[in-house]
């Protein structure tokens, strides 16, 4: 799975795109045909905000969570694409 990490309004640090990776990267244990993934990292007046995106075969699954800090908010945003995936992945293979 590729991942990419950008970064709105300010530059990210390595540390931050290394967190933002590993994190996205832990839901491929849950769901194995995820293409690629991207992160958007956004700061605005002290609200900073993650959104992540998965193509996952053709499908494309988002997640948005803002918070004061982006060690936060990542983990939140992969927790609701985690739900987004099990409930994507049971009417998968509901359907077989």
């Amino acid at each position: 799975m590729r991942v990419n990490v950008s970064a709105r309004h300010f530059k990210a640090s390595d540390k931050l795109q290394e967190f933002a990776t590993s994190e996205v990267l832990r839901l491929k244990k849950f769901f194995d045909n995820i293409i690629d993934g991207e992160v958007v990292l956004s700061w605005q007046r002290g609200s900073k905000t993650s959104e992540i995106n998965l193509n996952v075969n053709g499908t494309k699954l988002t997640a948005t969570e803002a918070s004061d800090d982006f060690y936060k908010c990542i983990p939140k945003t992969v927790d609701k694409l985690e739900r987004q995936l099990r409930k994507y992945k049971g009417k998968l293979y509901k359907g077989r």
